[in-house]
């Protein structure tokens, strides 16, 4: 991110609490981590150039609740932290409800109700399938 105060204040006002650690600020994300790094370190741990490319960069991260009302609210908590809406709630094409919005950094998010995906007791998304055997 550009600014990691910015950043990290945006994901608070959505209701994440963040930790800071060496130059990072973690959030807990159901079963996953989302990690915030100040742009320019991060390019430097990776050991790319960072070109300040700001188009889009064909990724979107997403956040599956569990009914069409919950997509309205996070993404009215959303906006008002700062984010920018890029595509307003709807039905989707494969039967669910969905929106995208931009975070201060730009960073693409959808926010999707999918009916075929059910959520566990912690909110993480449960395929309706099994994984593949390792190596497969």
């Amino acid at each position: 991110v550009e600014d990691l105060d910015r950043a990290r204040a945006f994901y608070e006002a959505l209701g994440w609490r963040g930790v800071d650690v060496e130059h990072t600020v973690f959030f807990q994300v159901g079963g996953l981590v989302l990690v915030l790094w100040d742009r320019a370190r991060l390019a430097a741990d990776a050991g790319v150039p960072d070109d300040g490319r700001r188009s889009f960069d064909g990724v979107a991260l997403a956040h599956n609740v569990g009914s069409t009302d919950e997509v309205e609210q996070v993404v009215a908590a959303a906006v008002a932290a700062g984010a920018v809406l890029t595509r307003p709630a709807a039905p989707t094409f494969y039967g669910g409800y969905a929106a995208y919005f931009a975070d201060p950094d730009g960073h693409l998010w959808e926010v999707a109700h999918n009916p075929g995906f059910a959520l566990d007791e912690h909110g993480n998304v449960m395929l309706p399938w099994d994984p593949p055997e390792p190596g497969v």
